[in-house]
């Protein structure tokens, strides 16, 4: 067997490891929402082309799940499955943080957006912290090719 030296090689052993596979799932995983993510490798999710917005590079489906799972009163007021002028003010303000603060500490400590405190990842939780372990456990990450 022959070793891929190329780019694309790099790309999918990259890949292969953070997910557990390179292509989607056959048949066909719909994500959704609402869906529980299917992850392997080392727990990343395979982000679907269709779902990923280039010009924010943010995982519109991933985003959205993990704010409905972790704070639904949060969907109606950023209208992020609608693309209108409210999903891309937040866009755009969740880019400005993450390009003024770093993406650390947009994620470590969230953003206000208007009257709005959105979290965006839940840290590790101390033993025995349930309600922790479940917020923990609505983290999403994903890689796209």
């Amino acid at each position: 067997m022959t070793t891929d030296t190329t780019e694309r090689g790099l790309e999918e052993l990259i890949v292969r490891t953070m997910t557990g596979r390179t292509d989607v799932l056959v048949p066909a995983h719909v994500a959704t929402e609402t869906s529980v993510p299917v992850a392997g490798g080392t727990g990343w999710l395979l982000g679907d082309r269709a779902h990923y917005d280039r010009e924010y590079c943010v995982d519109l489906v991933q985003l959205r799940g993990f704010i409905l799972a972790t704070q639904e009163h949060l969907v109606e007021a950023l209208q992020l499955e609608i693309d209108g002028p409210t999903r891309q003010k937040f866009l755009a303000r969740l880019q400005g943080e993450m390009a003024k603060r770093g993406t650390i500490d947009v994620l470590r400590h969230g953003l206000r957006h208007g009257p709005h405190q959105i979290d965006l990842f839940y840290g590790t939780p101390s033993v025995g912290n349930e309600k922790a372990a479940e917020r923990y456990a609505c983290n999403r990450f994903s890689v796209t090719r």
